[in-house]
């Protein structure tokens, strides 16, 4: 491994007589990690010392340090169900949350609307993300150069790592706009980097999720859906394709996914969806330890009023049919007698039990129905996106649509996507924002501006690397 580590979001080079003692750390750092997320993968722990440069010659060892990306990915990044996630921040920032907490907590800038470029939330979805993307790269080059590792593992390893690096590229590109695209570990091109156009950074994304999914198995190797295979690749596939306006590629993928009805269904039971056992999951993080609950049921479940931390929103439980099974099951009403408060019910559990039901999920078959039903329409395929739209309505016990024109049918797909997808990972703000429905529908929040479409460039990686300017508008 080359005298490189990580210092914020990029790299700096480190004298060789201190990187034996990184290198260790850097071993040990990525074994607590799997300690931590046993669930992944069953590996034992090496009984001696293990320097990094030695991770890739062995398949334990190198899928040991692809497991420690997926443990970032679920404690500490943009992805993780803690209220530094985009399920909260979002959410907040968005319309979907009511915030209770603090002022001086972090969240209270997401919920004002009023982020600043030092703001230490900001800049640690920016630094915390790109992290993990020098980390996938790291194990890009060390898989190329092994010459130890099965084939098969190396292709897995390989697949998984560009998958993990298109997914965090996709949030970063959708949070800040123009965008670095990190691909090396190398300290002389990071540390002078400069942001790319979003379409420059949409194929780039595309292009690595082509070269994931021939890579990847199609099943599931995990027994628990918590390893990206082929269908997770395409599953973001379809969504980076959405994103781009590339409708026919859009629904293409996605049926590349629905398609695969051995492995994945839509659940009649509502309260089944969540279960680790769900066939409508994609992806899903499993908990830190065996019987712990997900991040998400600890953050937003409260069972007294007024809530400790966070509500789901006033507008959002208005948008709710009168028939919406959704509402019944995946939202809970909490009163002290005078007040009632809803929380988010998708998770039910936020205490730890005898064994774990819940995993975090990150991508699921719901998704993939509205995703086509949307490329469909805006393709003048009003037929099959209602169709795809009345799957999910149809599911949640309400009457298939009444839109017809394709307006109508995209407004009913859009207010559909925020019943579904309520609480997960940023839709709605996204949604919104492809829509060209930010100002329109968050308009009245207070501290709302336009610009607020893009989070400001947190200004000490400007500092850093003045090829990062300008600041996003606004900031």
């Amino acid at each position: 491994m080359k005298n490189l580590f990580t210092k914020g979001s990029f790299l700096i080079r480190v004298p060789k007589k201190q990187m034996r003692s990184l290198t260790l750390t850097f071993s040990i750092a990525l074994f607590l990690s799997l300690m931590a997320c046993e669930n992944f993968v069953e590996t034992e722990l090496p009984s001696s010392q293990l320097a990094a440069g030695d991770l890739f010659e062995s398949s334990a060892t190198a899928n040991a340090a692809m497991v420690a990306i997926y443990a970032q990915l679920r404690s500490s990044t943009l992805l993780t169900g803690s209220p530094l996630g985009l399920s909260n921040q979002l959410g907040h920032y968005a319309d979907e949350l009511t915030f209770y907490g603090d002022t001086e907590n972090s969240t209270f800038g997401f919920y004002t609307n009023s982020l600043l470029a030092s703001n230490d939330a900001v800049a640690g979805l920016w630094t915390n993300s790109y992290h993990v993307i020098y980390t996938t790269n790291a194990i890009l080059e060390g898989v190329a150069v092994s010459s130890d590792l099965p084939n098969e593992i190396g292709q897995r390893l390989t697949g998984e790592a560009l998958f993990v690096r298109a997914l965090v590229h996709f949030y970063l590109v959708n949070l800040y706009g123009n965008i670095p695209y990190i691909t090396s570990t190398d300290y002389r091109q990071n540390r002078v980097v400069s942001r790319m156009a979003v379409t420059d950074v949409y194929e780039s994304i595309i292009a690595d999720l082509n070269r994931a999914v021939p890579l990847l198995p199609q099943e599931d190797t995990s027994g628990e859906r918590v390893r990206p295979n082929r269908y997770a690749a395409q599953a973001l596939l379809a969504r980076t394709y959405l994103y781009a306006g590339l409708w026919s590629e859009a629904s293409n993928a996605a049926s590349a996914v629905l398609n695969n009805t051995a492995d994945y269904a839509i659940a009649d039971d509502l309260n089944a969806v969540f279960l680790n056992s769900s066939r409508s999951t994609i992806w899903q993080f499993s908990p830190a330890y065996y019987g712990n609950s997900t991040q998400e049921g600890g953050l937003f479940i409260f069972t007294a009023g007024p809530p400790h931390f966070t509500a789901l929103s006033d507008v959002l439980m208005a948008d709710f049919e009168p028939m919406d099974q959704r509402k019944n099951y995946w939202t809970k009403a909490v009163t002290d007698g005078t007040t009632t408060w809803y929380h988010a019910n998708k998770y039910k559990e936020n205490n730890s039990t005898a064994v774990s039901t819940e995993y975090s999920v990150i991508f699921r078959i719901e998704e993939q129905y509205l995703i086509r039903a949307e490329t469909r329409a805006r393709a003048g395929d009003l037929i099959g996106a209602k169709e795809d739209l009345n799957v999910i309505r149809n599911r949640a016990g309400l009457d298939s649509t009444l839109a017809t024109s394709q307006q109508q049918i995209l407004d009913a797909i859009l207010k559909e996507r925020r019943i579904e997808l309520f609480s997960e990972h940023g839709h709605r703000f996204f949604d919104l924002k492809r829509y060209e429905k930010l100002s329109e529908v968050l308009g009245s929040k207070i501290g709302w501006n336009s610009t607020d479409a893009l989070l400001p460039i947190p200004e000490t990686e400007i500092l850093l690397n003045p090829n990062l300017a300008p600041q996003n508008t606004g900031y």
